[in-house]
């Protein structure tokens, strides 16, 4: 059963153009390379509290904020909201902080960021979590994610907020209870200085996010295929608009030893709370520890 998050430290690393980004540190692993989750695109560090629950103390879990979210500072300039200023940014956190080796649990957005992190530093990836995203991404989640990121919606209570994400991204968590939208509310959005809460990141991230260099790519099959010779896990929502089945498909084609779970009545992306999600990772994690041997 996961329990109450562990405690953990807020680290800091500068980013090449002067912000300071932010990332919850939480402690163990000795011996085995931390873990760093990187969330997706309206996402932050509190994405990955069951990751942390289940998994802290046993293995270093550092949930990073991507520049415009959750403690990070916002960006200077609105186009530097794109991917490949991501692995930038993600690259130098491990440079400052010394990480040699990470295994990177990434949701989408994040899932890419790896991708692409891989093409140029393969050597400091141990293994890889890509939840709800592959080298094809479709349309129609696009267009549907593209409707909604940077509308700057607030809400004057929690369960006004809870409801509100009900009725935008209902169709994803079908089974979701009221109480289920509150805790993604509180994951999702903060309180803002007049009171009103908020989509915890910069509504910026919308601009580029309409432009290609703003999503990923246009082939992303090279990257994905840079992950190879290491343990990789593909989580797929069972009815995700953005991954389809017919790519989770050739993606284990691609990847022979790619182990690829799919969550039933789950759209994009899976919370990570999910049971299923948290023991396909304990294997991937088993399959990077064997590796260390």
């Amino acid at each position: 059963m996961v329990q109450s998050e562990p405690a953990f430290t807020v680290g800091e690393w500068i980013s090449a153009d002067g912000l300071t980004l932010r990332y919850r540190d939480h402690p163990g692993g000795e011996g085995r390379p931390p873990i760093l989750c990187i969330p997706g695109l309206t996402r932050n560090a509190r994405d990955f509290e069951s990751v942390a629950s289940t998994f802290a103390g046993g293995w270093r879990v550092i949930c990073a904020d991507l520049r415009g979210r959750g403690l990070s500072d916002y960006a200077k300039d609105s186009a530097s909201y794109n991917p490949m200023q991501y692995v930038a940014d993600i690259s130098a956190l491990l440079d400052q902080a010394g990480l040699a080796r990470v295994v990177v649990i990434g949701t989408s957005l994040g899932g890419i960021v790896a991708m692409l992190l891989a093409t140029l530093s393969p050597e400091r990836i141990a293994g890889v979590v890509l939840n709800d995203i592959g080298p094809h991404i479709e349309e129609a989640g696009l267009t549907r994610i593209r409707d909604y990121v940077g509308q700057g919606r607030s809400y004057p209570t929690w369960m006004h907020a809870a409801r509100g994400l009900r009725e935008q991204g209902g169709i994803a968590y079908p089974d979701f209870k009221i109480a289920d939208w509150l805790k993604l509310a509180k994951r999702l959005m903060a309180v803002g200085p007049g009171g009103r809460i908020a989509f915890d990141y910069d509504m910026r991230i919308a601009e580029p996010f309409s432009t290609p260099s703003g999503t990923a790519p246009a082939d992303m099959w090279p990257a994905f295929k840079a992950l190879a010779g290491r343990p990789v896990l593909a989580i797929r929502g069972g009815v995700s608009d953005i991954l389809s089945a017919a790519t989770l498909s050739r993606m284990k084609k691609e990847l022979p030893g790619l182990d690829a779970v799919t969550i039933r009545r789950v759209g994009h992306a899976p919370t990570l709370d999910e049971p299923q999600a948290l023991d396909a990772i304990s294997r991937l994690l088993g399959k990077v520890e064997a590796a260390q041997v």
